[in-house]
Parts: structure tokens; C-alpha cells; sequence
């Protein structure tokens, strides 16, 4: 009898329960600093935009999110500002990258897309804890609608295409964490699904994607991004020259 292959895990819900209202007394803290816009003006219309809690040298106006390298990851100062987010962030034993406030405007939206190298099977993962959010909201992850509701944790496998709209009048705004996996991660994912369903099942490379990555990585004048554009530009002229 032939078994059937489990598909790569797509999203989990996971075991963790914040509390709404005080994660919204925070957004309410730090929703008068500058929100700044996404950089993938091409992915999106409407309003799109950030503002970090964890950055590359604690810098509170780089929104880039490398998923390779925690090294002079720091708090921002906004972070210190707000002591729910700190404690919602305590209770995640892994080396973040990034750490983001995410807030789609009413009546925006981010065109299907995906993300690269940012599952699970990866090693590095990426977090939502909804803030705040209204019933048209929209989110698509692989065909599937995700209704996720403000205290909850989602983890999204990012290599599968995924977009997000609002249809409603109010904001939605995410905590979006991206992290490194590690031995705690492991233990807290494979409780929840079995490990050989974390296995590599990402889609086939386009051109198309690998110049949305080369656009987002020529935001970082890091060398570990300066490595990968390297990497990512002989692979797109690879694939073009086919």
C-alpha cells in the first residue's frame, strides 16, 4: 500500500496566548512615532507600513528583515517604551533577526508573493501575533484563509505565496518576529506537527522572485546580504539564460 508524503507544514497555530488589550495599551504607546512606509512599493498599494522593535544596531528607522544573521540585532528604543511587547518577547527562547511592527490601512493591499528561504525547514522562521484586526481582513497563505485574532501566535511558512488584504475601516496591525530555530523551537513545532513534515517543499525559483529578493536585499549594505545578492544574481542569469 502506497503512503501518501505529508505536505510541508504551510502555518501553526501555536500554544501561546497574549493579552489584547494590553497589547493594544502598547500599540497605543507607540502609534505616535514615525511609521515608515514598506519598501516593496511594487507588492502593495495603500498604506503598508512599519516600525521596528528589534533592528540591526537597535536602528528604529531600518524595517529590513534579514532572515540569515541576529548578529547587532538590538532593541530599538521604542521597544523599551513598551512593556507588554517586551514580555510577549520574553516568552520566545530563540535569537530573533527582526522584530516589526506590521500595520495594513484600511482599504490596502499586499499582492500574492513569496518570501525567500523563511520556512521552518529552513532554519529560520517567521511569527504573527495579530495586535489588532477586524472581520475583512484577509489573508492567504497557499489558498487557505487564515483568520487570525489579536493575542493569538501564528507561525506562516513565508516560501509559499501569500497576500493580505483589508477591506474593513479599521487598521490591522501584526507583531511580526522573525527567528533563528533552534533546540526550544524544535521541541515547541514538532509538539505540534511531526518533524518529517517540516521538509524542504518550497515552489520552484521564477526570475521574477529572485529579482523581488534582489530589490528587498539591496536595502542592507551588510556583507552577509552582500554574499547572498552575490549568490541570488548568478541564479537569476542562470535561469534566464535557460
Amino acid at each position: 500500500m502506497r503512503v501518501e508524503k505529508q505536505k510541508t507544514i504551510r502555518y501553526l497555530k501555536l500554544p501561546f496566548c497574549f493579552d489584547p488589550g494590553k497589547l493594544e495599551k502598547d500599540l497605543a504607546i507607540v502609534s505616535s512615532a514615525a511609521w515608515i512606509q514598506h519598501y516593496n512599493t511594487k507588492d502593495y498599494s495603500g498604506d503598508w507600513s512599519a516600525i521596528p522593535l528589534y533592528a540591526i544596531n537597535g536602528d528604529a528607522t531600518n524595517i529590513f528583515a534579514t532572515s540569515f544573521d541576529s548578529s547587532g540585532v538590538k532593541e530599538t528604543a521604542i521597544l523599551k517604551e513598551c512593556l507588554y511587547f517586551q514580555e510577549v518577547m520574553q516568552a520566545f527562547q530563540f535569537e530573533v533577526t527582526a522584530v516589526r511592527l506590521l500595520r495594513l490601512g484600511a482599504g490596502a493591499v499586499i499582492q500574492p508573493h513569496t518570501d525567500h528561504e523563511l520556512g521552518y525547514e529552513n532554519g529560520y522562521f517567521r511569527l504573527h501575533v495579530p495586535v489588532v484586526t477586524n472581520p475583512g481582513v484577509k489573508f492567504l497563505l497557499d489558498g487557505d484563509r487564515l483568520r487570525m485574532l489579536p493575542g493569538e501566535c501564528w507561525y506562516i511558512n513565508a516560501n509559499f505565496e501569500h497576500s493580505v488584504s483589508n477591506a474593513g475601516t479599521s487598521d490591522r496591525v501584526h507583531l511580526v518576529v522573525d527567528g533563528i530555530r533552534n533546540e526550544w523551537t524544535d521541541e515547541l513545532f514538532f509538539s505540534l506537527a511531526p518533524k518529517e513534515n517540516y521538509e524542504s517543499e518550497s515552489p520552484v525559483e521564477s526570475p521574477e522572485m529572485i529579482r523581488r529578493m534582489i530589490e528587498e536585499l539591496q536595502h542592507l549594505s551588510e556583507p552577509a546580504a552582500e554574499e547572498l545578492l552575490a549568490g541570488l544574481r548568478q541564479k537569476l542569469a542562470m535561469l534566464e539564460a535557460k
